[in-house]
């Protein structure tokens, strides 16, 4: 979880920064040479109360801009005036400057020798699964060290997708699935650490289970075309936020499917499940029991993963100021985190960027954030 989740962050290409056509464009179509006597002037008077006159920011959750690319400083600052970025300081900062302005402070910035945040500055670098793992303990009782229940009416959670894991934690919890005996155990628990459950769990191997000892599994080919369409044509989701049926406990599934008839409100599935016999129902669930399913991901590797994607284009040797990449290392860990569930939530308009960390909780992005928060200025 944590490592790809930074490259999330640093792919602000929609921050292009000032185009050929800014008015103080030369003839030849590059933009001028900033004025960094200028651009000192305007940090002096604008900027440096959060990012210091020395571009360290002076607090959690504000970005160290010394030595950060020129193009995607003015990038940034363009995307705040626009509210592509939100940040209301910041908006009405940039409403009292031009464009000129924009630049000039950006390259003051830009020019000073890279430094590490100061905010946080021993941060330690911790692993989603790791911490999943040691909280699950309570789960293995009924679901078992690997997530594969032998206890016949109890969901077997090995492979389980994360997403779909911690919102029907959270479903318990409101009352909308009923009463479960977890409740006592989940009730209390940090959201980062249910995060880190759901990632343990889908990393596990589902265990092949025996045909269920009711229901015809031939039977039930006219209705599984109807969940093929969400949950995969044997029952394997490839979606974060769409349960796995394959290799499920056969009596869970039953009053699963069942439960939407009166209890679980999820329009799609109360329409189907509406023209479904007892007799359907079995016969589904005898169908996807049989099934083989998979791991959902791969939490050992995940942060090592998600840094080697991201360092693709934020890594050492890739950014440059001529592009408009922004160095994550040495970043203050706090707004690293901002800035990827800005992403994620659509509250920074770059879809690349979004689409990347779309799939993650907090639990990994401020893993990613730890991670490249405690690495060392290059």
């Amino acid at each position: 979880m944590h490592r790809a989740v930074l490259a999330i962050f640093v792919l602000a290409i929609g921050l292009t920064g000032c185009s050929q056509n800014d008015s103080g464009s030369n003839q030849q179509g590059k933009p001028p040479v900033a004025d960094l006597i200028a651009g000192k002037t305007i940090a002096e008077r604008q900027c440096k109360g959060c990012h210091g006159i020395d571009g360290r920011g002076t607090g959690p959750a504000i970005p160290t801009l010394a030595g950060q690319p020129d193009t995607y400083l003015r990038g940034a600052l363009s995307e705040y005036r626009d509210g592509r970025r939100t940040h209301a300081a910041l908006r009405s900062v940039m409403e009292q400057l031009s464009d000129t302005d924009a630049r000039n402070v950006a390259g003051y910035y830009a020019g000073l020798p890279p430094i590490p945040a100061s905010a946080q500055p021993n941060v330690q670098v911790f692993s989603p699964y790791e911490i999943g793992q040691k909280a699950a303990a309570p789960c293995f009782q009924c679901h078992g060290p690997d997530g594969n229940s032998t206890q016949p009416g109890t969901p077997t959670l090995a492979g389980q997708q994360p997403r779909y894991f911690v919102s029907a934690v959270h479903e318990y919890l409101s009352g909308t699935r009923g009463v479960s005996p977890m409740h006592m155990l989940v009730r209390d628990m940090r959201s980062t650490d249910l995060e880190g459950v759901a990632l343990y769990f889908a990393s596990q191997t589902p265990a092949q289970r025996p045909a269920a000892n009711f229901g015809t599994p031939a039977a039930a080919a006219p209705h599984i075309v109807l969940c093929a369409g969400c949950h995969g044509p044997l029952g394997v989701s490839e979606d974060p936020g769409t349960p796995s049926l394959a290799g499920q406990d056969p009596q869970y599934l039953v009053a699963a499917i069942k439960g939407y008839r009166n209890q679980r409100k999820y329009e799609p599935m109360m329409r189907v499940v509406a023209g479904l016999t007892d007799a359907d129902i079995d016969n589904i669930a005898a169908f996807f029991t049989m099934q083989k399913s998979k791991p959902a991901m791969n939490g050992r590797a995940l942060i090592q993963d998600l840094t080697q994607r991201c360092n693709r284009c934020h890594g050492p040797g890739v950014t440059g100021s001529d592009i408009a990449i922004p160095r994550l290392n040495g970043q203050d860990m706090d707004y690293l985190v901002m800035a990827l569930r800005a992403y994620r939530d659509n509250r920074r308009q770059t879809s690349i960027m979004h689409n990347m960390v779309l799939p993650y909780g907090d639990a990994i992005l401020e893993s990613l954030a730890s991670y490249y928060a405690s690495q060392p200025i290059q």
